[in-house]
Order: C-alpha cells, then structure tokens, then sequence
C-alpha cells in the first residue's frame, strides 16, 4: 500500500499517511475550496487501510485552523478510523493545540466526546 502524501499549502493541510509506519499526520490549515473532494483521497486511503491496518496507528492532528466544510470531513476521517479502532488496530488520536488556542482545544475535545477513540490533547508552544 503506497503511503499518501498530500503537500501543504496556504489553504489546505500537509497530510502523511503511512501504512508501514501506521501514523497518520495532518498539519497546517484547512480550509479548501471544496473540503469533500480536497479530503476524499484521505477517505479511500484510510477504507483501504482498513483492511490491513497495523497493530497501532498513531494519528497526529495539528491544525492551527479549519472551517466549517473540514470539520465535517475531518469528523469523517476519525468516524473511518473508530471503524478501525474497533475491528483491527490501536487507535491514538494525538490533538495538538497552540497554547492559549482555546477553540482548538475545544475542537478537539467536541470530537473527543462524539467518537469512542482515545484522544490526548497535546499543547505546543506558538511558533
């Protein structure tokens, strides 16, 4: 299975996603023009990936800032990997936030109480 990577830009995440290591990483902004057609190649990676998922897959989220549209679909993606968290794999979902970024946090821990998956909320310092 070919590892994703999607390069970043000033409108959409840097996304790695790699089945021999099973970390999956989503770093940046998001906000695309159109998130369901932006996110869908991480959809089929992920559907895939379910089928031979590792032991463990590490997922590590640290979005400085997402609309609306992505939050569905990055509600979408974690929704894929519950499905895997509860067939096949250890999932960890690391949230990485700025400190004093209390949305993000808040964002983080929404989809914590919405999905039955382990999540860490993880605080860095401002670059």
């Amino acid at each position: 299975m070919e590892t994703l990577n999607i390069e970043g830009s000033t409108k959409t995440p840097e996304i790695e996603l790699n089945q021999e290591s099973g970390v999956l990483v989503i770093k940046g902004r998001s906000i695309p023009e159109n998130s369901v057609a932006f996110y869908k190649p991480v959809i089929d990676w992920l559907s895939e990936y379910e089928s031979n998922a590792n032991e463990n897959t590490t997922v590590n989220i640290q979005l400085e800032y997402f609309n609306t549209s992505s939050s569905k679909c990055i509600l979408d993606l974690l929704k894929k990997l519950e499905a895997i968290h509860d067939s096949k794999s250890a999932v960890q979902v690391n949230w990485h936030y700025e400190e004093d970024d209390e949305d993000m946090l808040e964002a983080g821990e929404d989809y914590e109480a919405i999905l039955k998956l382990p999540f860490k909320m993880i605080e860095v310092k401002e670059e």
